[in-house]
């Protein structure tokens, strides 16, 4: 396999992409929104709801935590996940701009 070459691009390029990968698989994506549909931080009921190993589920957890979309905080001996809410919104705003690139767009081009 090839390298990603990720000095070629730009800081933003690289953040967009790290972020889509947050959303690259659909059990990242279940776990997000199980944190946000729980509204507190999450200790133990992520393999029960989501219904994946635990070692897959941490993995998973590690990718989301890699990428600074959700915090942990250790309580006796496991960790309590929640959203970072300061990141997330941050998230929204970079994606959201990238997305929104074409609507200023007056004509079709092509």
């Amino acid at each position: 396999m090839g390298l990603a070459k990720t000095e070629m691009f730009n800081d933003l390029q690289n953040e967009i992409s790290l972020i889509s990968k947050a959303f690259g698989h659909p059990a990242r994506v279940a776990i997000l929104q199980y944190l946000f549909k729980s509204n507190t931080c999450v200790c133990g009921d992520l393999v029960n709801e989501i219904g994946l190993a635990q070692p897959t589920i941490s993995q998973h957890l590690k990718e989301l935590k890699q990428l600074g979309l959700i915090k942990g905080s250790v309580e006796g001996t496991s960790v309590c996940y929640c959203i970072n809410t300061e990141v997330w919104s941050k998230m929204k705003t970079v994606m959201s701009e990238f997305l929104d690139q074409d609507l200023p767009k007056k004509q079709d081009c092509c």
